[in-house]
């Protein structure tokens, strides 16, 4: 079913975004007492009273500044805006009606939406002058709640339920959207790359660094395959995060991390593996998700055929514990051909990473590396490595059977995970082994 949508709406600092969250029943969106902590409008998928509904959180509005970044927030407010079936103007019951409330309120009135006029922060009954105030705007019977303690949302999710259209039919799928994150340092173009990946201005791009706070996941269809795409802010070296908001987006950065199935690092060529850039790609591996590299901004290259290959030397340099990282070089910007070659990348590392090897293939493959090359002895005494398996994917995880665990060389464990990748083709994915100790566990049971 498509679903009904609907937009939260109102000046900043009244509580969109933790009516969000409470009605979503998650903590999605960042919560502070920082004016403009939402600037991108944000979307999920929420269960009232049994019906499901898409929630867009938007920007804080401010009608009387002129700055580039307000333009910006008010247009992907309104695009939200648009989008929707319905939206709750909201607005502060502490500090009453303010004529930037008045201002939005006669702009809402022309955009032919239906509105439920909300006044959050109201614990118990709502002042008779807040109220009246509140009518005055012009759009209807004001709703009394608190967001952050639940006072009225059930009378809200009702009146929102009756305004709502009913779902409309759509082509159903049980394929599960692809988790693809999209990381990297502030400024390095990650939120030019989402827009032009979906070709539209979905999340606000300039020279500001830091203008992504809130992680934004975007529904999308990719050669009609699903997939869950999410913009994330910058993540800057740990010495220089202090205010708890950049704080709290670092954390929020680092959750969507651990869910995503495929990150995509994004890095400045004119900056190129700095320091946190190879911080960010091992907290990726170190993870197991799998990892795609984009040096972006490959248009401002002169001597295109000496980058890359300094590329290639730094990569063999650096990343020993995914191998064959896939590296895209293009101008999110621009865009092109390079986009495709993005996303095809991104489908195969997300195949190796789900890939499963029989344990035959596997014990045969070991058979013949250690007859070509024996473990080392260890205190005179010869290492047995006696049975491998796949124990899981996601990411390809193998038990190794060894007489004495604990003594096998990290030289040779790294042999072998190098030599297991190339055996069987799993290049951009981190590996892992398990070391076990003992006989080969399955002895006798064929």
């Amino acid at each position: 079913m498509a679903l009904p949508t609907l937009a939260i709406i109102g000046r900043p600092n009244v509580g969109k975004s933790t009516l969000f969250n409470r009605l979503a029943g998650k903590h999605l969106a960042i919560v502070n007492d920082t004016p403009g902590v939402t600037r991108d409008y944000r979307s999920a998928e929420a269960e009232l009273a049994g019906r499901t509904v898409q929630l867009y959180d938007t920007a804080g509005l401010e009608d009387d500044k002129k700055d580039s970044l307000f333009v910006r927030m008010r247009e992907q407010t309104s695009r939200a805006l648009a989008l929707s079936d319905a939206a709750l103007f909201v607005v502060d019951g502490r500090a009453g009606i303010t004529a930037l409330d008045q201002s939005l309120a006669a702009w809402l009135r022309r955009q032919n939406k239906k509105i439920i006029l909300v006044i959050n922060k109201i614990e118990g009954n709502c002042p008779p002058h807040i109220r009246a105030e509140a009518h005055a705007l012009g759009l209807g019977e004001p709703l009394a709640i608190s967001a952050e303690h639940g006072d009225g949302i059930n009378d809200l999710i009702f009146d929102a339920l009756n305004i709502l259209p009913r779902g409309r039919a759509t082509e159903q799928t049980d394929v599960k959207p692809l988790r693809l994150a999209i990381v990297g340092r502030p400024n390095a173009g990650k939120s030019t790359l989402l827009n032009a990946l979906l070709d539209e201005p979905r999340v606000m791009v300039g020279e500001e660094p830091g203008l992504t706070r809130d992680s934004i996941a975007v529904d999308w269809h990719y050669d009609d395959r699903p997939i869950r795409l999410v913009d994330t802010a910058g993540l800057r070296r740990r010495s220089r995060v202090h205010q708890s908001l950049e704080q709290m987006a670092v954390t929020d950065t680092l959750r969507v991390i651990r869910l995503a199935e495929v990150v995509v690092v994004v890095m400045d060529v004119q900056t190129l593996f700095d320091k946190q850039d190879l911080q960010i790609t091992q907290m990726i591996i170190d993870e197991g998700r799998a990892l795609v590299l984009v040096i972006n901004k490959w248009d401002l290259v002169k001597d295109k055929a000496a980058k890359r290959q300094e590329i290639e030397y730094r990569l063999l340099e650096l990343f020993h514990h995914a191998k064959a990282v896939p590296v895209i070089t293009l101008s999110a910007l621009r865009g092109g051909r390079e986009l495709k070659e993005l996303m095809h990348a991104v489908f195969r590392v997300y195949e190796v990473w789900n890939k499963r090897i029989s344990t035959g293939k596997l014990n045969r493959w070991l058979m013949d590396l250690t007859a070509q090359h024996p473990p080392p002895l260890v205190k005179g005494r010869p290492l047995k490595l006696r049975y491998m398996t796949q124990v899981k994917a996601r990411p390809p995880t193998f038990a190794l059977w060894i007489s004495r665990p604990d003594e096998l060389p990290q030289s040779y464990e790294k042999y072998l995970l190098n030599h297991l990748r190339e055996a069987f083709d799993m290049p951009g994915v981190p590996l892992r082994l398990m070391r076990r100790k003992g006989e080969n566990p399955y002895k006798g049971k064929e």
